[in-house]
């Protein structure tokens, strides 16, 4: 009876200690394509100051001055039933001449485009009512998100260079 027992015992223990079939690989890809969801603010534009456009430095200030005020004039939304949602302020921005300079105040206003996605992990794409489909580049590290500019259909934020997005 004895020996049974410990029979009993060492194949749970065998059962208990065995790893797991599941493929790892395969839990990385989804990690990867749920990264994404949650809402993503546009937070700095980087480009490179010696080819950029006048209007391109002048549009970085513009970001980094409301950035630094808490206004996010650029919105993205990826929900788990692969809607998406854009919001965009750029249209709205006012720069308004002060004794002390330029004042630009957070646009009140916004458009807002609504849009089915898909994301592989390196690659989002949008297709929107419309059926216009939008493939654009990201990478995505922890609550950061990189996109090149050039690949989002934004009024002003086309040129080269890099728009960082942080999860909130």
């Amino acid at each position: 009876m004895y020996k049974h027992i410990l029979l009993i015992a060492w194949v749970v223990l065998t059962l208990m200690s065995c790893s797991s079939d599941k493929d790892e690989t395969q839990d990385e890809a989804e990690v990867k394509s749920t990264a994404i969801i949650g809402t993503w603010d546009a937070t700095e534009l980087i480009i490179d100051n010696e080819t950029a456009s006048d209007d391109a430095k002048f549009l970085k200030q513009i970001l980094d001055f409301l950035t630094e005020e808490n206004c996010f004039i650029i919105t993205l939304q990826f929900n788990e039933d692969l809607t998406a949602s854009a919001s965009n302020s750029a249209n709205y921005i006012e720069v308004n001449a002060t004794a002390t300079g330029l004042d630009v105040p957070c646009p009140t206003e916004f458009d807002t485009n609504a849009s089915v996605y898909t994301f592989d992990g390196e690659t989002v794409t949008t297709i929107d009512e419309d059926g216009e489909e939008l493939a654009i580049g990201v990478t995505i590290e922890g609550n950061v998100m990189t996109v090149d500019a050039s690949d989002l259909d934004i009024p002003n934020f086309s040129e080269d260079g890099q728009l960082i997005f942080v999860k909130r």
